[in-house]
Parts: structure tokens; sequence; C-alpha cells
């Protein structure tokens, strides 16, 4: 046994040294709250903050063809992994791997429930859903239900460009944003239950989204729906305060008041850049793209063989506008649609890195 004295006298050098120092963390850490860590992905690419996933398509991969390995393997984890309840609002739907996982989810005492646009319900997928159980209640009208976001157990949603089929998630260029945040759960979940419960479709639609301006672990962020909460005032007040520059990826680009603004900051001296889809150009009435062309900016036509789906504009290298709303007067006044508009420029560098990868392939 030690003597009194020497253990005395170990204690107190023990307390002297302090706390032994924390172990180095292991290449399997957890990466700090606001760093951005890549998900691996076999076909795509994703990176994870605090608080959201961002995933994009990859259609110029090879193994693109194989029509597996891409944004859709996270999603449905995600879905795999619900206990309560799954809301899904889709334009289209013809992932068979996501009409698995909706309906393993139903199985186990999910609740899974649908809206969808009404022209695309009789597709293979949603038939096999109502076959199976599940509640999908179309928009039955005119104009288009050409939201695609997710919720899940209320506690976190998927939104973005990206159609829920194959060639959404293969052969377009798109982006998935997964959302962790009760209050921006809440802003979809109001605009669910409106048009799943209430059947209140496009103009019916009330203007009640309970969290539009929040910030999360330091990130500003804004959500928005049409045609109710006046969407293009909000993007035209962003693209107006812009700076020093403006990217742009379109699918659609009708809108008189965007291209009027970015030709002006064009003349005002900004950099002006986009990448619009092709086939839109061409079938589109009042297509923003020639005015552009005559402007001498350096807007060019897609180069991907399928659709280039992305509705993104990027402000000053720290603003992000995404979603499923393109940029037309449809989009504004009949078709619902949902918008969020990130102020971050970690984030903003991963779409501007995706705009490089889409203008690297574009007709020039």
């Amino acid at each position: 046994m030690l003597p009194a004295l020497l253990v005395l006298a170990l204690i107190a050098q023990a307390c002297e040294a302090g706390p032994p120092p924390p172990a180095p963390a292991s290449p399997t850490s957890a990466p700090l709250v606001f760093g951005l860590a890549e998900i691996p992905m076999q076909v795509g690419f994703g990176v994870r903050g605090s608080f959201y996933e961002i995933y994009f398509t990859d259609p110029f991969n090879p193994a693109s063809s194989k029509e597996e390995g891409g944004p859709d393997l996270p999603l449905i984890a995600a879905i795999d992994k619900a206990r309560l309840s799954v809301d899904l609002a889709a334009y289209s739907l013809s992932l068979y791997s996501l009409q698995a996982a909706l309906i393993r989810a139903h199985k186990r005492g999910v609740r899974v429930r649908m809206v969808m646009e009404s022209d695309n319900i009789f597709d293979d997928v949603p038939q096999a859903l109502l076959d199976a159980g599940i509640p999908i209640l179309g928009d039955r009208r005119q104009g288009l239900m050409h939201d695609k976001f997710v919720i899940i157990d209320r506690s976190e949603v998927w939104m973005g460009s990206m159609n829920f089929t194959t060639s959404g998630t293969y052969a377009d260029n798109n982006n998935l944003v997964r959302i962790r945040s009760i209050k921006v759960v809440e802003n979809y979940a109001v605009e669910f239950e409106e048009m799943f419960t209430d059947d209140f479709f496009g103009p019916d639609l009330i203007a009640r989204t309970p969290n539009p301006q929040l910030t999360i672990d330091g990130v500003p962020l804004e959500v928005y729906f049409s045609p109710d909460d006046g969407v293009a005032r909000r993007v035209v007040e962003l693209l107006r305060g812009a700076q020093e520059s403006i990217y742009f990826m379109a699918f659609s680009f009708t809108a008189n008041d965007f291209g009027d603004l970015l030709r002006q900051k064009a003349r005002d001296g900004l950099t002006v850049s986009g990448v619009m889809e092709e086939s839109q150009v061409k079938s589109n009435k009042g297509t923003e793209f020639f005015p552009f062309v005559e402007a001498g900016l350096p807007v060019y036509l897609d180069g991907n063989g399928g659709q280039m789906h992305h509705k993104v504009f990027i402000i000053d290298e720290k603003i992000v506008i995404t979603g499923s709303y393109n940029f037309s007067a449809s989009a504004e006044r009949t078709n619902d649609e949902n918008l969020v508009i990130l102020f971050d420029p970690q984030i903003a560098a991963q779409y501007l890195a995706e705009f490089r990868r889409v203008e690297a392939r574009a007709q020039k």
C-alpha cells in the first residue's frame, strides 16, 4: 500500500495537470456543425450540412444508364425509417424504387398520403399505390399540381426540382434538398393539408405559410408557395439587389420581368450567365433566351440529351433560389409550386459548382 503522503502527492499532481486532452477525431467523426461533408454517391453529387443535405443528379455519368445509385436512394432510406407519416406531393411518379418504399411504409402502419397532378395519376406507379390502399388525390383542374416534395414524420422535408421519375433522377439535371426543421416542415404541412384535406389547389389556396422567414443554425432561409405567396415579387426584389453576379439554370424562362432585370444588371456591369433547356426554348412562346443572346449575355442552350430541369438563381455567390417554380407566368399564377431561398455562401458554392458542370456541357 502506498504511503498516505505519496497518495496525496499523486492526487495533487493529477489535479494540476487538468483533464486529459480529448482524443483525436476519427475519420468517421461527424463534421463540425457549420461544415459541409461530402456524401459519396454512385451517380450524382451530395453534401451534408448541419440541418440539410443537397443532392444533384448526374445524367452525364455513364453509370446513370443503369438507373440506380442516384438521389432516390437517400430519399428511399429516409422513407424506410419513417414511423408515423409520409406525405408526398408529386407532379409525376414513375420510380419503382419509391413505389416499393411507399408500399413498405404503408404495410408497417405508417400513414402514407399523396396529392398529384391528375393527368399523371393513371401511370403504372400511382395505380400500384392506389391498389395497395394508399390514398391519392388529384388536382382535377387545368393548372398543374407541379410540386415535388415529401414530408416524413413531420420532422423533415425533401424538395427541389427533381420529379420522382426515372428520367428525372437519371436522365435530367435536377436538384433535391433535404431540410430537417420543424418550422420548415410546418410550412409544407400546411400546404399539403390545404390540398389533400381541404381540396384547395392553384388559385384556391390561401396565403397562410406560418414561417415564411426563419434562421436555422445561422442560415437565413425563406419558404414560398405559389400562386398564393407572391413568389415573383420576392424573386424580383432579390435579383434587383444583386451587386456582383447572377447565375441561373432554367428549364423554362418566359417571365419578362425577370429577363428585363437580368439584362439591366448585365448593362450595369454585373456578371450574368445562364443555361436553359433547349426543348423549352424551341417550344415556349416568349422565351427569354433570344433577348439574352441579342443582348450579348453568355446564356447557352443545354447539352443534355435529357432535360436541364433546374429552376435556380445564384445571386452574388451567396443566395440560392431553388424549387419547383419555373420562371413563367403559369408558375406564378396557376400552378401549385414551392420555392426555398437559402442565404449562405457554402450552399451557394454547391449550386455554383453544379452550374459549372451544366455550363461545361452546354452548346457554345
